[in-house]
């Protein structure tokens, strides 16, 4: 639709035209021989074409702009949606840094955890390094022993080999690392953490349905763990990516209600407050 300029500028090239009719008219009709009507006729016509030809320049001009107006409006949206896509791409990697952060939080609570125990297991200064036989074993027999230093130091490199894994973007040898740990280790502090790091590897390559089923194995096996509340953001998360709103509410739901001052729960508010 034309604006009020161009409507203007066609009303003027309108008058004008009316103009030159109703003096070329009598001109020709009384003054037809007269050199000089004819030649201010011809001025006021000559006056009239290059009327015209500004007016449709003119024209040519609006049109052109209004096409570009139509461009930058166009140009507008996809800025604005590269924006929101944008912005959705930080709030992933805000969230992943937070994950990063609270990863390295719990390596180091693993680690502490698993050298103080192992600080309190081991005897007195001046100690000998290995148990007394059991009333009744033979001499030169080595008494069956549950925990050698041996197999505490091999857990440690089995769980640190699975999680090198992570870090660097394996996440298949990682899944595979860390479930064959709980396998070989079900009872160490570190299984729980082990599994929940296969949730996420698995999480990290869209495998969802297992993410959820590696993290349910977690509180099913490991209910008193610290990593249940995590476990359970995990879970939510990838009912999330599957489209199961419902259920990811009702997971949200329950960190808030049976781990209120934990971390995952602070997640698990900010998420409620924004679906």
């Amino acid at each position: 639709m034309a604006g009020p300029g161009v409507m203007r500028l066609a009303s003027m090239v309108g008058v004008l035209m009316l103009g030159l009719q109703l003096v070329s008219m009598p001109a020709r009709a009384a003054l037809f021989d007269d050199d000089e009507a004819r030649k201010r006729i011809d001025a006021l016509k000559l006056r009239v074409d290059q009327v015209e030809r500004s007016v449709l320049q003119r024209l040519d001009e609006l049109e052109a702009k209004s096409a570009g107006l139509v461009d930058v409006l166009r140009d507008v949206e996809q800025i604005k949606a590269d924006l929101a896509k944008l912005r959705g791409q930080y709030e992933v990697l805000t969230y992943e840094l937070e994950q990063t952060q609270k990863r390295q939080r719990d390596l180091y609570v693993d680690l502490d955890t698993r050298l103080r125990k192992l600080e309190g297991g081991a005897g007195a200064p001046g100690a000998t390094s290995e148990a007394p036989p059991p009333p009744g074993a033979a001499a030169g027999v080595a008494p069956p022993a549950t925990l050698r230093p041996g197999d505490a130091a091999s857990e440690q490199r089995a769980y640190d080999t699975a999680l090198e894994q992570f870090k660097g973007g394996n996440y298949p040898a990682a899944i595979g690392s860390f479930q064959s740990f709980v396998r070989t280790y079900p009872r160490s502090p570190l299984a729980p953490s082990a599994l929940y790091w296969a949730g996420n590897a698995q999480y990290a390559q869209r495998d969802f349905r297992g993410a959820i089923a590696t993290q349910r194995q977690l509180l099913s096996t490991y209910p008193d763990s610290q990593k249940v509340p995590d476990a359970l953001l995990n879970i939510a998360t990838s009912q999330i990516e599957l489209g199961e709103a419902a259920p990811a509410r009702r997971t949200l739901e329950e960190i808030v209600s049976k781990y209120p001052t934990s971390e995952a729960a602070g997640k698990a508010r900010q998420r409620l407050a924004g679906r």
